[in-house]
């Protein structure tokens, strides 16, 4: 049983690629599942015998409340764990019968449980996709109350029945995948150890000893501000520039074609900057006009929605502007007459809360003019 819960927790580990999760976002998270106990061994009066609790498997609930800071997020976690003692080894005596008579050292039948409550603080790091399945490690650290309680046989008093409180902590490792927007389920493995539990039996001696679990949790987890569910935007047609009309010939020549300035506005996929095939239509009629405009000068402007980090969008948009300008130059524009500057997130189109994905702030803006691209 115990290689097979630590054989799963290293699969799920395994299925994590890198990336980052939820930015700026505070969630909820309940678990539960089996967990299995490592036999409990006790230092009696500083080592002069030992006492060794055989535990069965129990059960390991809790919940967390986190925020998620991109790669990092960090965790306030209440959790409560038991397992049943079915045994007891000693290499000294036990209570029997009336304190202070007690039986020799060997290995006996026993009944009890050993809990355990803690309060821990958990930094964990991402590794995976938002929209897809996500691998996470990390460690915790905190308090435990462990309170141990066991007899030999229900007509001998109790081998020991005391609770200690001290420090504990623990390495989590895990994934999780979203259902919604909002909701996601996962899988998490917890290894859980409380410190020092120092006890004291039923004739009055002390016990040192160590409680570790292993765990195997699925959980439930609500995102607050995951972004609703919108019907996309109704897609922005570009009106082509009016036919040019060539006069019969006269005494007076044909006036030049007018120079449409623009603004052309393509648009682009939420985290991409690729041109898209309704991008390169608007480009392509950018280009034609721009054979009306003499070596005016072309200005480009790059903006992103509000989701991710103010630092990412500006990037985003750097890159959005540096595709429009390689497009452009490739179809006869030269280079050198085109100028970009990158807003990122800070003139969006539509206005939006911070986080919202928005189509139609994602876009470049193409200005054609003596002084476009100043």
């Amino acid at each position: 049983m115990r290689k097979l819960v630590i054989g799963m927790a290293m699969a799920s580990t395994a299925l994590a690629s890198p990336a980052l999760a939820r930015d700026g976002q505070w969630y909820v998270e309940l678990g539960g599942g089996p967990m299995l106990i490592e036999d409990v061994e006790f230092d009696v009066d500083n080592g002069t015998g030992e006492i060794t609790a055989d535990t069965q498997e129990g059960y390991d609930f809790g919940g967390v409340v986190g925020y998620d800071f991109g790669a990092f997020r960090l965790e306030a976690e209440a959790s409560y764990r038991e397992g049943d003692v079915d045994a007891i080894s000693a290499t000294v005596g036990l209570p029997r019968d009336v304190a202070p008579n007690q039986t020799g050292p060997g290995t006996f039948d026993a009944a009890g449980d050993v809990n355990v409550l803690s309060f821990m603080l958990n930094g964990l790091f991402d590794f995976g996709p938002d929209d897809g399945l996500q691998g996470f490690a990390g460690a915790g650290i905190g308090v435990a109350r462990t309170d141990a309680q066991a007899s030999i046989d229900r007509r001998y008093p109790q081998v020991v029945d005391d609770s200690d409180t001290g420090l504990a902590w623990q390495l989590l490792a895990g994934v999780r995948a979203p259902l919604s927007d909002s909701w996601d389920v996962g899988l998490r493995y917890r290894m859980f150890t409380a410190e020092n539990v120092d006890l004291v039996d039923q004739i009055g001696r002390n016990l040192d000893g160590k409680f570790r679990s292993h765990s195997i949790l699925g959980t439930l987890t609500y995102n607050f501000g995951g972004e609703p569910d919108l019907p996309p935007p109704p897609p922005v047609v570009q009106t082509p520039p009016p036919p040019v009309v060539t006069p019969p010939p006269v005494v007076t020549p044909p006036a030049p074609p007018p120079c449409n300035k623009g603004p052309y506005i393509v648009f682009f996929e939420w985290d991409q900057s690729d041109i898209t095939p309704e991008a390169a239509t608007i480009l392509n009629n950018a280009v034609s006009a721009y054979a009306n405009c003499g070596m005016a000068s072309v200005m480009l402007a790059g903006h992103t929605d509000t989701s991710g980090s103010q630092r990412y969008n500006d990037g985003l948009a750097k890159r959005r502007n540096a595709e429009v300008t390689s497009y452009l130059a490739g179809r006869g524009i030269p280079s050198d007459r085109i100028s970009s500057e990158a807003f990122g997130e800070n003139q969006l189109r539509v206005p939006t809360a911070d986080g919202v994905r928005e189509l139609q702030n994602r876009r470049v803006e193409v200005n054609y003019g003596p002084n476009a691209g100043m």
